[in-house]
């Protein structure tokens, strides 16, 4: 302290005029805060050290002072302490180091033995001002902190004083939360616990206020927990802050009710469960009201600011309403925490708000898109100046990560110098982020120079930087993916990759290396959904347990890593990568499906009357690969981006007029069909492919699933089925085609069939009774009796069945997938608990409520509920059973198809939308028939070609022979159908009154996927 005299007698005189008034209002800081007011320039760290200075001498000098006067002087330093550490006006910093000096000065009067009561309060009240401290080592104080609330509960036990241990209790739970020092986890666990044992006094109906606080402190603690499932962990977090919030609904409470919003809006950002769009706009919500409490600003300015922050995170972020509205938005809120936040203040904060404004103007929409990256530029170099390499490596490779974007994509100044500058900003992130420590931000920062390279097209570069994230990718496995909402996108994120990785094979003309990475990216996709959905199924129980452990030592280590807990990162990145080697040895020796994919073994194998189409959608546009045994060719429509325009458009208008107008979907779908085959260059293709080719096998890619690729017309008049006598087929990669070919299932003799469950399809029962006779063994669970656990209840006979047909009802999930189901007995319910789960319950077609529990789900087959590795084939004889998550680029396996594949099928005849149910039983009959009469002749099977035969069949019957057809069915099963052909609307496209079902949308539903 340097101070003159007269300076020191006005602090002085000042310290004697608010202890003074202190004293005299008994601590009432109505009175005691406007003289603080008035006189802020006095509250530094000068008047902290004269008060220092003042009570050791007024109130420790034993010969001087009488013990009841050191104690009325310590009594009233305690008061005075107490208020200045609340008060929020003038600098903060010192507030709390007067504050502390107080304490300090107190406790050398009442001490542990003489005053216990006195010393435990002060114990709190310090405790209290380190964990609020600003200056010295934020980890020492925190430290100090706990030791100060765990001295105070040696004297407030619970049986003694049950408030003030109770209130100790929750003060320690904050203080073991903002904890740095020792293992994060078990801090979290501590504050939980404390939190928990604050509760056992503070209950709501006594103790409302320091019950909702206790609520709001447990549901941080939960928030930000790591032990324990996070969705549970985050749904825990919204219970108490929402309970919490109940309570502060008072004026009186306000500031509390705002922060308890904002920390419920946190929550809902980064909630798991339930709709994520919905869940934004809780938030949103939320964080909204926080900010409209009056004076928060001035009154609590760092909360105001991260409200702000939170603010602008979910409008960043918003996939509801106009984007460009959200990012200006976003701006704003960022714009205004930056009024706080400023750089001397609050250096960290105001850069971590620099890095997410950077962002946001990246992302702008609004104004001069070259103007906005400048300032996305400007922010992220000002951010850079904070998050140093050497103060926190890992947040300056994030915003390093971001500059290096903005330059990628700068449109100002020189290109090629752009470029370099990116690769530049890139190169350094790859020593934080490397492969063992930081393997998945090493791998994205791969992706971004490949990124760079690949638009400055030095492609050799580009690929030496693709071929290496790849790798690490695929090192990762589903590290990645398993989880959230947020690893969903994470894998579309590294579904681009692939994409990258083949448009630069093709760019060094190398077509066969293309055609492995699309099967790679498509392998990689399927594995994860795999493991993460099937993983103890698929494994012996010894290899599960020990792949269980190594999942869980990887998943620890790498959090240590990534929250800076590990004492030695590089040796633990380095075991880490062992681990992950030997879970991936122990996988590999069991899945299915794998990444080492060889096209030229594949292709030595495929006799020469096949031919095989795989296209493949990227952002970049489209490719068409034609395999065959001799040659693989290339139709080039990538570089064509006005044709992907196109491809998407019609995409859209399909998917949208079926959905939102059905009849003029179906009354369109012959020019609809003309119209595809041209975008997709059909007639092109075609003449790529050998004359000798009799078999088409057709390998779509995400939305091409949707569409029956097998009935595109052609030019001459035929569709494209009828050009190949063996038939056409589907697989979803050239990997699971190999696999599902090897499946020996040389029996057709045996059928296991669920029949109309719903009682409410009459041509369901006739396509049952007819198939059955075709088979020398059937089992059958007809209406009531095939409920789900009377199909469970079947398992053991479904390991035997050759043939498995389901002739009901399906719809498949847009929401939701994995939902997409097969309605069983009971599936319908009256109504639907107001507090149920909204994933369990669907609304169908037809207006009614659907239990999901009571249905056969995609999700209950990724499963393992089924064993079927004698089945020849399964018929989902229902609507939309073919369909898949067109909405997400990773997830085309997503389907029942896929399901019924994985489960052990070798083939799956399955419906690409809403069908007929006299049209699809006298299909199916008939494709039974063609199948069945092939085997028994001692043909090889075919499904393909019995299914195109059928479809064929039913396009071009008349009245009149389908009127033949049926008297040949068994009188029994003949009378049955007294619905005719005639009750087809005649408003069809192209209807022809003598040919009922010669619309597409009568037989071109179906398609064969697999062998």
């Amino acid at each position: 302290m340097n101070i003159n005299k007269q300076r020191y007698e006005a602090y002085m005189q000042f310290l004697m005029k608010v202890l003074q008034a202190t004293d005299e209002s008994e601590g009432n800081l109505q009175v005691v805060y406007p003289l603080l007011q008035n006189n802020l320039e006095y509250l530094n760290q000068d008047f902290a050290e004269i008060l220092r200075r003042w009570a050791t001498w007024a109130i420790n000098v034993r010969t001087t002072v009488e013990t009841d006067e050191a104690q009325f002087r310590a009594t009233v330093i305690g008061q005075f302490s107490d208020l200045i550490q609340q008060f929020h006006l003038g600098d903060k910093a010192s507030n709390i180091e007067i504050a502390i000096v107080g304490y300090e000065a107190v406790l050398t009067v009442f001490t542990r033995n003489a005053h216990p009561r006195n010393w435990a309060t002060t114990q709190i009240g310090l405790g209290n001002a380190y964990c609020n401290r600003i200056r010295k080592d934020k980890a020492q104080n925190l430290e100090l902190a706990i030791a100060a609330f765990t001295s105070a509960l040696e004297v407030f036990t619970h049986n003694a004083y049950p408030q003030e241990w109770a209130k100790t209790q929750m003060n320690l739970g904050s203080a073991y939360f903002y904890r740095i020092g020792k293992d994060k986890a078990q801090n979290i666990e501590d504050a939980i616990a404390a939190s928990r044992a604050a509760l056992q006094v503070f209950i709501r109906d006594a103790f409302p206020h320091d019950w909702a606080q206790v609520q709001n402190n447990l549901g941080t603690a939960y928030l930000y927990r790591i032990r324990g499932d996070k969705a549970q962990n985050i749904e825990n977090a919204i219970t108490a802050f929402t309970d919490a919030w109940r309570v502060f609904d008072s004026n009186e409470f306000r500031y509390q009710r705002a922060k308890t919003q904002m920390n419920l809006g946190i929550a809902f950002s980064e909630r798991i469960r339930g709709d994520k769009i919905e869940n934004l706009e809780f938030a949103i919500a939320a964080f909204t009201d926080a900010l409209k409490v009056d004076q928060t600003r001035h009154a609590f300015p760092e909360d105001w600011a991260k409200m702000q922050i939170n603010l602008g995170k979910a409008y960043l972020y918003r996939t509801y309403g106009d984007k460009a509205e959200n990012l200006k938005l976003a701006i704003a809120a960022f714009t205004a925490a930056l009024q706080v936040y400023t750089r001397d203040a609050f250096p960290q904060e105001w850069a971590t708000t620099q890095n997410n404004l950077g962002i946001a103007y990246f992302h702008r929409i609004d104004g001069d898109k070259a103007q906005n990256i400048e300032d996305a530029i400007a922010a992220f170099t000002a951010a850079s100046e904070i998050r140093t390499r050497d103060a926190s490596p890992q947040q300056w490779a994030m915003t390093q990560n971001n500059l290096g974007n903005a330059y990628r994509n700068r449109i100002r100044g020189d290109k090629a110098q752009n470029f370099e500058q990116a690769i530049a900003t890139y190169t350094p992130i790859l020593e934080v982020y490397t492969r063992d420590t930081f393997p998945e931000n090493h791998a994205q920062t791969l992706f971004n120079l490949g990124l760079v390279y690949l638009d400055a097209q030095q492609f050799n570069l580009a690929y030496q930087n693709l071929k290496s994230a790849i790798e690490t990718v695929e090192l990762l496995r589903e590290e990645i993916i398993s989880g959230s909402e947020t690893k969903r996108k994470q894998a579309e994120q590294w579904n681009r990759l692939y994409h990258c990785m083949v448009k630069t094979c093709l760019e060094l003309n190398n077509i066969v290396e293309a055609i492995e990475y699309v099967e790679r990216s498509k392998t990689r996709n399927l594995v994860e959904l795999i493991l993460n959905r099937d993983s103890k199924t698929i494994f012996p129980p010894d290899v599960a347990n020990q792949l269980e452990q190594l999942r869980h030592e990887i998943g620890v280590g790498q959090d240590n890593i990534q929250n800076s807990e590990a004492e030695n990162p590089e040796a633990l990145g380095q075991h880490l990568q062992q681990l992950r080697q030997q879970r991936n040895q122990l996988q590999d020796k069991k899945l299915p499906v794998g990444y080492g994919f060889n096209l030229e073994h594949f292709q030595g194998n495929l006799d020469k009357q096949t031919a095989i189409i795989e296209w493949y959608i990227t952002s970049f546009g489209w490719e068409t690969f034609i395999i065959t045994h001799d040659n693989i060719q290339r139709l080039n429509i990538c570089v064509q981006n006005d044709r992907l325009r196109v491809l998407l458009g019609y995409f859209q208008e399909y998917v949208t007029e079926y959905f939102q107008n059905r009849d003029a979907w179906k009354n369109s779908l012959n020019s609809r069909f003309t119209h595809f085959a041209q975008i997709l260059q059909i007639e092109d293709i075609l003449k790529l492919i050998p004359t000798a080719c009799s078999r088409l096998v057709l390998i779509p890619h995400v939305f091409l699933h949707l569409f029956p690729l097998h009935t595109l017309p052609l030019t001459e008049g035929q569709l494209l089925f009828e050009k190949f006598s063996n038939g056409v087929s589907y697989a979803p990669s050239c990997q699971l085609l190999q696999q599902i070919q090897q499946r020996k299932r040389p029996n057709f003799e045996s059928i296991f069939a669920i029949q109309n469950p719903t009682k409410d399809l009459a041509y369901a029962d006739l396509e049952v009774e007819q198939i059955l006779p075709l088979f020398s063994s059937s089992e059958v669970l007809s209406k009531s009796q095939a409920t789900k656990a009377e199909l469970y209840q079947a398992k053991p006979n479904l390991k035997e069945v050759n043939y498995l047909h389901f002739a009901c009802h399906g719809y498949f999930n847009l929401i939701s997938p994995t939902n997409s189901c097969l309605l069983l007995a009971d599936a319908y319910v009256s109504s639907v608990p107001v507090d149920a789960d909204s994933e369990k319950y669907l609304k169908s077609s037809n207006g009614r409520n659907v239990d999901l529990s009571k249905c056969l789900t995609l999700g209950n087959l990724f499963d393992g509920v089924f064993d079927l590795n004698q089945c020849r084939l399964v018929i989902l004889s229902a609507c939309e059973t073919g369909l898949i998550d067109f909405n997400n680029m990773s997830d085309e396996y997503i389907g029942l198809p896929s399901g019924f594949l994985y489960a052990g099928s070798s083939c799956v005849v399955s419906s690409l939308w809403v069908v007929d149910d006299s049209s699809t039983a006298y299909l199916m009959m008939k494709f039974l028939q063609n199948i069945r009469e092939a085997f028994t002749s001692g043909q090889d099977v075919s499904v393909a070609v019995a299914l195109n035969q059928a479809q064929k069949w039913l396009r071009d019957i008349t009245n009149e022979d389908l009127e033949k057809w049926k008297s040949l069915l068994p009188p029994d099963i003949a009378k049955t159908t007294t619905r005719e052909a005639r009750i087809i609307s005649s408003q069809s496209e192209n209807f022809d009154p003598n040919k009922p079902y010669a619309s597409p949308f009568y037989w071109a539903a179906f398609t064969a996927i697999g062998k």
